[in-house]
């Protein structure tokens, strides 16, 4: 048993300094053909750091040739399944540029901006990357309106849509808990919110923000010089009347209400509440 467990140790080392021979020996080869079809095999075996190593030399003299195409898909590829989205987007977006209408150049626009929207981070960082995300997954919806990796993209593009309303929510919140603390921070809360709602109408944070709103706009009335305070309140009570329409089983109701009795006390005019 010892004896055998011997050989078989033997044989997996031998077979593994083969390998990374072969690997040394394709490097050093001047064959752009014979680092090609090796370069096809280690994907094939997912050894993807070994491929997009090789293909990367030999992608640029491979163009005009029958060849050349799918090294160029390959190299993309190789980044793509190394989870290296960055380099794997700038292959994918060269490829659908030099072949628009090649072989997988539907596959090159979708991964390309899938593998962006698999690198975007929380909404608290930056948000260039979900963008990017966003611009290529819906040039491939663009392009490819019929494709079956339509659904997979769009629900991509929600799910980064509602990530940057979440970030702009944030900020918003943000500005509202800053106050008066250099400057007039609630009416940044207000314009932050309001062209959020703007971008994206269809927010499911549709309600906080214009809850954040309503309650920005009290506390800008209720710090305001004494001949605009009165404006200001009824600027809150219009903005109470709009929630209350847009939200009638609000989780917010009572503080909603409590900030609409609050305003009504300062307009010297008779409101009432829904």
């Amino acid at each position: 048993m010892r004896k055998f467990s011997h050989i078989f140790s033997l044989l997996i080392v031998s077979l593994t300094l083969g390998a990374c021979g072969e690997y040394t020996r394709v490097l050093k080869s001047n064959d752009v053909d014979y680092r090609f079809d090796y370069a096809k095999r280690a994907y094939d075996e997912r050894k993807f750091t070994q491929a997009s190593t090789v293909l990367e030399t030999i992608y640029t003299p491979l163009r005009g040739t029958s060849k050349g195409e799918e090294a160029l898909f390959l190299l993309a590829m190789s980044y793509y399944e190394n989870k290296d989205y960055l380099n794997a987007g700038t292959f994918f977006k060269t490829y659908y540029q030099r072949y628009p209408k090649g072989k997988y150049a539907e596959l090159a626009r979708f991964y390309s901006g899938y593998g962006y929207y698999l690198d975007s981070p929380e909404p608290q960082l930056d948000q260039s990357m979900t963008i990017k995300a966003m611009e290529e997954l819906q040039g491939f919806l663009d392009y490819y309106p019929k494709s079956d990796k339509v659904t997979i993209a769009q629900n991509a593009l929600f799910e980064m849509q509602d990530k940057l309303t979440l970030k702009e929510l944030q900020n918003a919140q943000l500005y509202y808990n800053l106050g008066n603390f250099m400057g007039n921070n609630y009416r940044a809360c207000v314009i932050t919110s309001e062209n959020a709602l703007k971008n994206y109408p269809y927010s499911k944070y549709r309600e906080d923000f214009e809850m954040l709103i309503l309650k920005a706009k009290y506390q800008e009335a209720k710090n305001s010089v004494d001949e605009r305070r009165a404006d200001r309140y009824r600027e809150v009570i219009d903005e109470y009347y709009s929630f209350i329409n847009n939200f009638p089983d609000t989780k917010n109701r009572h503080e909603a209400d409590n900030i609409f009795k609050l305003a009504s006390r300062h307009t010297g005019d008779q409101y009432f509440s829904e």
